[in-house]
Formats: structure tokens, sequence, C-alpha cells
């Protein structure tokens, strides 16, 4: 097997495949196993490449043979220029559609999973909720009803001590909103306090509240304290769990699907392995009209200009390029910079700038046109391939994705991660066969076969057939360890009052 790897024909390095001693293939200095080696002499100050695309300058001369990391490259402009539109490629229909298992709503959606959610207004309300939630566990009530996959407490740190209008607010409100109308959520109690800012009336909005409806809502205030609120509580989780054990599995079009992809604790070889295998099953899920939404504004930074081409139209185009100006004033304005980004573990994987991070991440999102941009936690309009604005901190960013309909999560990653995202179920992905032999209880997929051989098609059919297999009813990894009930992560804005 090759020991490095150039990924273009203009690169001028190329990434070792396993780590290299001095005088070993075309290294003459010991190079780590994901990272970079010039493969030619490289100016001060001219292009990195990698992808066929810039990844940074190079800081000092950097001899053809020698490590090229953070301690000779920098940050560098960008691609700037924006051919909206230009590389649309349409995706044929596939000659058979697919289906899945799925619990079908009255609202047209369909669930992968059938939870009671146990939602709250403030953090107040949040260990009462708990409380409601581990009675339930412990109890084994839901035992009684097969259809139920079991109860997830939602709870978070804010909802009081900040304005009733504005930013924060109204990403709050949209996202708690957005997790109360998840199709993996057969029911929802609302526990709130009772004095917060976010009201109660405000997430039950027009939605229809009956003696037979699938929501409930109450405060402790209102209850008469913390007793008498778990003791409601789990009457109305009784009532609930009828309701939803109604639901049963059956036949669902792959085209209501909506997948969340992530990428977390990336590494060198998460760009040319799993990223764009996920691509891969990405598009063939939009091929059968599903959805999948690609997230994390801070980490497509630099590689913008791969998505506006693809853009359906310049509106559409345009709305990304404006999201990427709100993020340039809002690191600004907090004294941080787009290139913070990069994390350590990041860097000891083989990564430098955000430039480098941002065009491996690109690659989850395959070749499908892009559809569509849409603000945090925002319900989605239009189906296929679309972008919905988040921070790249994972749970924050897969927070938002579940809000607006993401009912599949699938993460990828070079370092190693473990975390669930209740109601979603998240399907994990090593960029690496080292990680895998090392965390493989988490991991439910290998990429790093791809290096010894394995197509990025068939990784991509691969990890497809996973997809429809898990929102059929097949446990991930990370839920059977019972991940999910902490990695609720609003985005908080907004000033704390």
């Amino acid at each position: 097997m090759a020991k490095t790897l150039r990924l273009n024909e203009i690169d001028n390095v190329a990434i070792a495949l396993s780590a290299l001693e001095a005088g070993e293939d075309i290294a003459t200095t010991a190079i780590p196993r994901s990272h970079k080696v010039a493969i030619v002499d490289i100016a001060a100050g001219a292009h990195v490449l990698r992808y066929g695309q810039i990844i940074g300058r190079a800081e000092r001369f950097i001899p053809a043979g020698t490590h090229v990391h953070v301690h000779n490259i920098s940050m560098s402009g960008h691609s700037s220029e924006h051919a909206f539109s230009s590389s649309v490629k349409h995706l044929m229909a596939p000659e058979f559609a697919r289906t899945f298992e799925g619990y079908h709503r009255e609202d047209g959606s369909v669930g992968t999973r059938n939870y009671i959610g146990v939602l709250t207004s403030v953090n107040c309300s949040g260990s009462v909720a708990r409380f409601i939630t581990e009675t339930v566990e412990k109890s084994g009530i839901l035992g009684d009803y097969p259809n139920v996959d079991g109860i997830v407490p939602i709870v978070h740190g804010s909802g009081c001590g900040m304005a009733n209008r504005g930013d924060g607010y109204d990403i709050l409100l949209r996202t708690l909103s957005g997790y109360a109308r998840n199709p993996n959520f057969g029911a929802i109690l609302l526990v709130g306090l009772g004095c917060e800012v976010l009201q109660l009336a405000e997430l039950v909005g027009d939605r229809k509240i009956t003696k037979d409806g699938a929501l409930r809502y109450m405060t402790i205030q209102q209850m008469g304290g913390t007793r008498r609120t778990i003791e409601a509580g789990l009457a109305h989780v009784a009532s609930l769990a009828e309701l939803a054990n109604q639901a049963s599995r059956a036949p669902a079009p792959v085209s209501t699907l909506t997948l969340g992809m992530q990428c977390g604790g990336s590494d060198g070889y998460s760009g040319f392995t799993a990223n764009p295998a996920l691509g891969i099953a990405s598009d063939l899920l939009v091929q059968h009209g599903g959805t999948s939404i690609l997230s994390e504004t801070s980490e497509i930074y630099g590689a913008e200009h791969l998505l506006t081409c693809r853009a359906v139209s310049t509106d559409v185009g345009q709305l990304l390029l404006d999201k990427i100006t709100w993020w340039e004033n809002y690191c600004a304005a907090h004294g941080a910079k787009m290139d913070n980004n990069p994390s350590p573990g990041n860097k000891r994987g083989g990564l430098t700038t955000i430039l480098e991070k941002s065009l491996g991440a690109v690659a989850k999102g395959g070749q499908a046109p892009l559809s569509g941009v849409f603000d945090y936690g925002a319900t989605l309009t239009t189906k296929g391939f679309v972008f919905m604005d988040s921070p790249g901190y994972d749970p924050c960013s897969v927070t938002g994705q579940v809000a607006s309909g993401a009912n599949l999560i699938a993460f990828t990653t070079g370092r190693g991660s473990v975390s669930g995202y209740k109601p979603a179920p998240c399907i994990k992905l090593s960029s690496n066969s080292d990680l895998f032999a090392r965390m493989g209880e988490d991991i439910d997929i290998n990429c790093g076969d791809i290096v010894e051989g394995v197509s990025l098609a068939a990784k991509g059919a691969e990890i497809f057939e996973k997809l429809i297999d898990v929102a059929s009813g097949q446990e991930t990894k990370s839920e059977g360890f019972g991940f999910g009930g902490v990695e609720f992560v609003p985005w908080q804005m907004g000033a704390v009052l």
C-alpha cells in the first residue's frame, strides 16, 4: 500500500497514510500519520495546496520531503469569486424507490423513533423534568407500551434572564418549538416554572390542546411545588404513553427522511474518507427525494465557493454568503477570528488552518444542488440538499438540525466522539481504521478502509443502507450506551439580564 496520498495533481503536499521516518518514502523528516509532507520545495509566501485548493500560506521556505504543519503554514486569503449556479448537477431519480419502517404522523411527517419528550421552557424547571423522567424509568410503566421507545428530558440553561425579544429569545423559542414538532416524538409534556420570560403559552401557540391530544403542559408554581408536579407529570406521561403507543412502524418512503450531517474531532483523513463517503450517501438520499442538512457555518469558511456554484439560484447562493459575512462580523465583535476554529485535537490529527478543515467538511454535502439556506432551527421549506446556519460546536449544531426536523444524524470523526442526540438516532463514522480499532464500541461504520482499497462509492452505499436500517429501528452504538440526555444545547445569544 502506498505510504502517501496526493489528492489533486496540482497539490504541493501529500498526506502520510502511516507515520513516516526520515528517509522513508518521500519524507526527509519524520511525518506523523495523517499529517502533510511537502512534495516539492514551497517558497516562503507561496500558497499551500490540498484538494487542488488553497489551504494556507508558507510562513517560510518548506523543503520537499519535510513536515507541513502549523509551525510553517498560516492562514491566507481564499477564493472570493463566486460563479453562482455554474455547477448545478441535478441528480437522477433512482430506478427503484426505497422505503423504511417508520412512525407516520398526522401532519405527513414520519418518525424514525417514537419517544415521549419532556420539554422545559426554562432552566428552573430542568431538575423537575429530570425527576419526572427518572421516576418514569424506575417505575417501568413504559414496558406496557411496546411501541414507545422511551422518555427523553429536554433541559437547557436558558429561558429567563433574557430579553423577551431579539435573537436570543427567538432562537430558543424556535428551537424548543421545533423539538416539539419533531416526528421522532410521539407525545410531548411541557414543564415550566411559571414566572419565566419564555412562557409556556408562547411554546404551545396554536397547537391543538385537547383531552385526547398528544401534548400536555404545566408549571411548577401552578401545580404547587416539586412533589405535586412530579405526581402530575407521571399521570400525564401515562396518558401520553397510551396515545404514543397507538403508532406502530409501517412502510414509508425514504423521501420522508431528513438527515443532519456533522463532523467533529476531524483529522487529516476526514476530508478524503468519511466526509466524501457521507457525501455520496447524502446524494443517494437526495436522489430518493429525501433531505440532507449541512451546517456549521464557521467550518465551511474558505470553502463556501464550492457551495455557491451549486446553488439552485443566485439568491440562494447569496443567502449563504450573507451568513458568512454575519459570522465574520460576529467574530470580530467578540475579538475572535474565523481561523481560531481548528481545535487542538484537529491539529494533532494533521489539520492546520480553517481553510483546510472547511474544504474537507464541505465534502459531506456530496454533489447535489444546494436548494436552500435556512436560519438556525428554522422549519425547512424545501427538500433536497440544504444548509442550516449554526456554530461549529457539534451539540449546538445538531440541536438546530433536530429543531429543523432532522430525524437522523450522521456524524464523522477522526479523533473520536462519544455522544448521541435524542430523539434523533446518531450514526458515527470513523475516518481512519486506527480509531475504529480503538473506539469501535462507539463507532458504527469504519471509513478508514477507503485508504485500503474500498471505493468511495461502495462506502457511500454502505452508509446509505445503514441509514435505512437505523431509520427502521436498528439501534446505533450511541443509543446502546444511552447517550442523548444532555446533548440538547440551543445556540445562546444576546445579553443575560
